[in-house]
């Protein structure tokens, strides 16, 4: 397996990405590594030589890039060389902690997309906080790849979240839900409820039809599906919320004086679990799916912890073939 790394993008490149290559190298030794970026640089953090390969270049897309100009007048900055070694078959898969607009559109414009899927979609595996069912977690796209979405879009997010429920989560057969304002058949706006006709017909999934904002924290279902527009201020607002409670939390217990930073004491290993449950990194990075190869996003202020972690998901997708199975899958569908 080979890796393309965009070793120069994110707030803590290229200390926080490679030291988190150097972590997963440790459980993955049928891993090779291509670093992108800064040769000088990269090397202060490299541990090991063992299956890695440093490609120097001194450009590097900014934050502040603007996504499609940035890849196509930068054709020498790290995310575009990561991109273009998928390609071009050198790598299997790229990574990248940087401009988020920016890999949405190498991923789409130099990797690109599987035949019969018109619009790839952002998909993120979120924690499930208090689910009764036994699930610790579901995935959730589009989040933000697409503003605007038709019916059939939707159709094939559930199509893609199940192939990656099933094949990078483990899960037989995911439960597939609609995200409506409301679980009742007829509500909904004119996307949702042609969308919700073209879910119930498709045998390739388990739909169970609409599922509500406030509900899927709890696991009700495996999957859910949105458009992009949507799915982006639904995943805001549960980070916004998440931050918000921990603050809050902090707060009420230091203003109780001795006795509240005692108890906060006491509190602590309680205090870290949570934190740990509502931090949605600890699953991975969000994937860019319905491309011809993984091309996954972690958070650009991300550590090596959440690098390695990222770099396990990419492992589990290229050891499953996630990506052929889903070729394979829309093939069979056109000879129909």
């Amino acid at each position: 397996m080979r890796i393309a790394v965009d070793a120069m993008g994110g707030d803590n490149a290229p200390k926080a990405i490679v030291e988190g290559v150097m972590l997963a190298k440790k459980n993955y030794p049928d891993i090779e590594f291509l670093l992108y970026g800064k040769k000088s640089e990269i090397k202060k953090y490299v541990t090991d030589n063992t299956n890695i390969e440093i490609i120097h270049t001194d450009e590097k897309i900014n934050s502040d890039d603007e996504p499609v100009k940035s890849i196509r007048r930068k054709k020498q900055a790290s995310m575009v060389l990561a991109a273009t070694a998928v390609k071009e078959g050198k790598a299997d898969a790229i990574f990248s902690a940087g401009n988020t607009g920016a890999l949405l559109a190498a991923g789409l414009f130099i990797v690109g997309r599987i035949k019969s899927v018109d619009r790839p979609g952002l998909l993120s595996t979120l924690p499930v906080i208090s689910g009764d069912g036994g699930a610790t977690a579901f995935d959730m796209l589009d989040l933000g790849a697409n503003a605007e979405n038709e019916p059939k879009h939707l159709l094939q997010y559930a199509v893609l979240g199940s192939f990656y429920a099933k094949n990078v989560r483990g899960i037989e057969n995911p439960r597939v839900g609609l995200l409506n304002n409301g679980t009742e058949n007829t509500k909904g706006s004119s996307l949702t409820k042609k969308a919700f006709d073209l879910l119930l017909d498709e045998p390739a999934i388990n739909f169970v039809g609409n599922v509500e904002a406030r509900d899927i924290l709890t696991g009700v279902a495996d999957v859910v599906v949105t458009d992009g527009f949507t799915g982006n201020a639904v995943l805001k607002s549960i980070e916004g919320t998440a931050m918000g409670m921990m603050s809050l939390l902090k707060q009420a217990i230091l203003s109780q004086g001795t006795k509240g930073k005692v108890g906060a004491l006491l509190l602590k290993k309680g205090l870290k679990e949570m934190k740990t449950t509502l931090d949605y990194s600890n699953a991975g990075g969000a994937v860019l799916f319905g491309l011809k190869a993984p091309v996954v996003k972690t958070h650009g202020a991300t550590g090596a912890d959440a690098v390695a972690t990222t770099i396990a998901q990419i492992h589990t997708m290229l050891e499953t073939k996630v990506v052929a199975q889903l070729v394979d899958f829309y093939d069979e569908q056109e000879k129909k």
